[in-house]
């Protein structure tokens, strides 16, 4: 299962607040070159766009279904499919934008140096990452993953997210690089109101990834049933239905 625009903008509001909230932590500036790293379907661009006018904006997505529903979005806006963990731009910019994105890449103390060596003077780089490896919703993924018929074919699924370090490890490698650091971290309630059905679609779209892809149509559904089954004991309706999700997220600011 490739990223899929369609599936991810399922719940696009709640996944554009942190975007929102990121984007405000931002000190005022002039921006004239921004990147959007991880763009997906365009909706973080869009408040780039509207939040530094007349700075060229720009997108980029390992997924081709991201980048055509973000051009679809945006016509003016450049966006080009590319591997994050491979970009080579030298820059630079005023502002790197790293939007869910980055939990996805290893050895952040390299990646953020790396990121950080792009920005001009007084540019900022500007990373939210969810921080949901040791939630329920991920446990019980990984559990599943490992007692099931399928075990063999997701031995390595839970290995394509990084485990998230303290926010003192991340102020502690990007502070003797940067003139300000700002590191935070917030947990956010989405109420679904489909209940446990609500919230298997959300982490269809993201986190359930790398455990459907190896399984074929038959093994999928199986699979999600035991998924849909177990967060509802883990994650109790409340009396109209609606599940309350708790979802952290770990954002950093760091300007040069």
């Amino acid at each position: 299962m490739s990223w899929s625009a369609k599936q991810y903008v399922t719940f696009e509001q709640e996944r554009t607040r942190p975007a929102r909230d990121l984007l405000a932590a931002i000190a005022p500036m002039q921006a004239r070159s921004v990147i959007d790293l991880g763009c997906g379907p365009g909706n973080s661009t869009e408040l780039l766009v509207e939040h530094f006018p007349g700075a060229t904006v720009r997108g980029l997505d390992s997924s081709d279904d991201m980048i055509k529903a973000a051009r679809q979005r945006l016509p003016a806006v450049a966006f080009d499919t590319a591997d994050i963990g491979q970009w080579n731009e030298t820059g630079p910019f005023d502002v790197i934008f790293a939007n869910a994105v980055l939990q996805w890449l290893p050895d952040h103390a390299t990646l953020l140096l790396s990121l950080v060596s792009k920005l001009a003077p007084g540019g900022s780089l500007a990373i939210q990452m969810p921080d949901t490896l040791h939630q329920p919703s991920h446990r019980l993924m990984r559990e599943i993953a490992a007692n099931g018929p399928w075990a063999s074919q997701l031995a390595a699924a839970a290995d394509t997210r990084t485990e998230m370090a303290d926010a003192s490890v991340y102020y502690s490698i990007l502070k003797p690089h940067c003139a300000r650091v700002d590191v935070w971290r917030t947990t956010y309630h989405h109420p679904l109101a489909s209940g446990a059905a609500g919230v298997v679609e959300w982490f269809k779209g993201s986190g359930l990834r790398p455990f459907l892809e190896p399984l074929d149509e038959v093994q999928r559904e199986q699979y999600l049933e035991q998924y849909r089954n177990a967060v509802e004991q883990a994650y109790p309706a409340l009396d109209d239905g609606t599940v309350l999700l708790p979802f952290p997220r770990v954002f950093m600011v760091a300007t040069r």
